[in-house]
């Protein structure tokens, strides 16, 4: 990015009136503030309109924008930064919002979002105590508590006792699922090995003595091939390493085997190791997939292991009457993470885990005598992070401005678009469907002319598959390069060989049937310029 012009203003005033300047608050805006919100509001009112998913500018030729690593001695004049911004970022972002973007979990926006994170940013509330948030607390609480009573669906009572009790915690907000995750298993991990007798539990101990204390060899965290990679970061950070992340085969609806599941438990109880979850999925990430989740709570009862449900996509199917039905199971887990920048649109960097036992979150208590007290109701002395936004601002608005019946409209129709494309890609010779989709996200291919016999035969060989395999990643990557539409690509095993898949992602509410045309018209028009690039070699 070119250097800013330097502003004119700081040489007739000393930097020290223009720092202050910068800061005052008045009843009166600057004529400055004035026009930066004008010329914003325009900025984001173009970049929301424009419905192409990006430019079709290479992204090395951004890089060198971005070449120069010395600040600025003296303050840039606002005006020319924010046109060079605009020049060199906003205009090469992404458009997530656009109705053809359909390949990741991020999508338009309700309008409210954008006032309110004006307001959001304005009052700069730090949730981690009340002495820099006080309402803020009280709010954040009864947020997660509807959350919470969308999943478990306990009593009355049950809510009214522990919603704003200062020892209960319903739920952790956290700045995506990672972290949600994250703290869920730091939970599980305390909780079962805990104080007990003369130990005075793993989190002052360590994880070492811990396991010499209760008896075990080592320590795992099991779950199906399908996890999220935030796993594999709990894993290491909760001090067993990735090795001890034991990854379940799945069948042929990429859901957890539940007798290599049971197996699994009985191998790693006579070996010792002592198992801190089982991690059940709703809304596997590259395919969609639903774990058994009923079976799995009945497993994790049965065998008392802490059971953790990664619903950071599936979560809000729930809101739905008609589809529910496909987390049945989910009430029965010990800690849920949802991801709120996903099917809750809300922006990014809101997460959550909600947590049945409202005192497991006890055993990762931290407390400093500045700030986050041990007799104080602050939040922060559970939570992973310390400083954090007031980001349940978006959450609460959500919840009531869109409501119970808005996402369920939401998820239903998502589901319905999604059934749309794999009904089209059924009846197109150039696709093949790789996986029924369980809520909203689908798996396909495209397979070249010379392929297609053999794919309607079963008669593809493991060299085929990878000509096919090269050929998708060469169309996904000139698709995405174009600009105009898009899917992601994932890879799954199929019978033991890896298969490239297209992924689309529909939950936008702004796309459309016909912008599901125009996404599979585009592939299947790349895809001939591609045959006949081969042709002429």
């Amino acid at each position: 990015m070119k250097k800013a012009t330097t502003c004119t203003e700081a040489p007739k005033n000393s930097i020290e009136n223009y720092i202050k300047d910068i800061f005052s608050i008045s009843n009166h805006p600057k004529l400055a503030e004035i026009k930066l919100d004008e010329k914003i509001s325009t900025i984001t009112k173009n970049f929301l309109q424009d419905d192409s998913v990006c430019t079709d500018i290479d992204l090395v030729s951004i890089t060198h924008q971005f070449s120069n690593s010395q600040i600025p001695a003296e303050p840039s004049e606002i005006t020319s930064y924010i046109d060079d911004l605009v020049t060199n970022v906003i205009d090469h972002s992404i458009h997530t919002s656009s109705p053809r973007f359909i390949g990741h979990m991020t999508s338009a926006l309700p309008y409210f979002v954008r006032p309110l994170g004006k307001l959001m940013t304005a009052i700069n509330q730090n949730v981690v105590k009340t002495e820099t948030s006080k309402s803020f607390t009280p709010f954040e609480r009864h947020s997660l508590a509807l959350m919470h009573r969308l999943i478990y669906q306990f009593s009355e009572e049950f809510y009214q006792f522990h919603i704003q009790n200062y020892e209960s915690t319903l739920g952790i907000i956290a700045t995506g699922g990672t972290l949600a995750n994250i703290t869920a298993l730091w939970c599980a991990r305390n909780f079962s090995l805990g104080q007990k007798d003369n130990f005075t539990g793993i989190e002052n101990e360590g994880l070492p003595a811990a396991l010499k204390f209760y008896g075990y060899e080592g320590a795992v965290i099991i779950g199906s091939e399908r996890m999220h990679y935030s796993f594999e970061k709990a894993a290491g950070l909760l001090g067993i390493g990735e090795r001890s992340l034991i990854k379940v085969p799945v069948d042929s609806k990429n859901r957890i085997d539940l007798s290599k599941l049971q197996q699994t438990i009985a191998e790693c109880r006579t070996a010792k190791k002592h198992i801190i979850a089982i991690v059940g999925i709703a809304g596997a990430t590259d395919c969609g997939a639903v774990d058994p989740l009923l079976d799995m709570a009945e497993i994790a009862q049965n065998a008392n292991i802490h059971l953790h449900v990664d619903a950071a996509w599936g979560g809000p199917v729930l809101f739905s009457e008609q589809h529910r039905h496909k987390l049945v199971g989910i009430e029965r887990a010990d800690s849920v993470t949802i991801d709120g920048h996903k099917q809750l649109y809300l922006p990014a960097g809101i997460g959550m885990v909600l947590l049945r036992n409202p005192q497991i979150a006890k055993v990762i208590e931290k407390y400093a005598a500045y700030t986050v007290r041990k007799e104080s109701i602050d939040l922060g002395k559970r939570s992973l992070e310390g400083s954090r936004p007031g980001m349940v601002l978006f959450l609460g608005a959500a919840l009531n401005l869109i409501g119970q019946k808005g996402y369920e409209f939401l998820i239903d129709e998502g589901i319905r678009k999604t059934q749309y494309m794999a009904n089209l890609i059924l009846n197109q010779p150039e696709f093949e469907l790789l996986l029924e989709p369980e809520i909203n996200i689908l798996l396909y291919r495209y397979i070249p002319k010379h392929w297609r016999q053999k794919v309607a035969t079963g008669e593809l060989t493991k060299a085929d598959n990878q000509l096919i395999n090269q050929f998708n990643e060469h169309l996904q990557n000139l698709q995405r390069q174009a600009g105009l539409t898009f899917v992601s690509r994932t890879t799954l095993e199929v019978a033991g060989i890896p298969i490239v898949a297209l992924r689309a992602v529909i939950a936008n509410p702004l796309t459309t049937e016909v912008d599901i045309d125009a996404v599979l018209d585009e592939q299947i028009k790349i895809a001939a310029s591609i045959s006949v690039l081969e042709e002429e070699r």
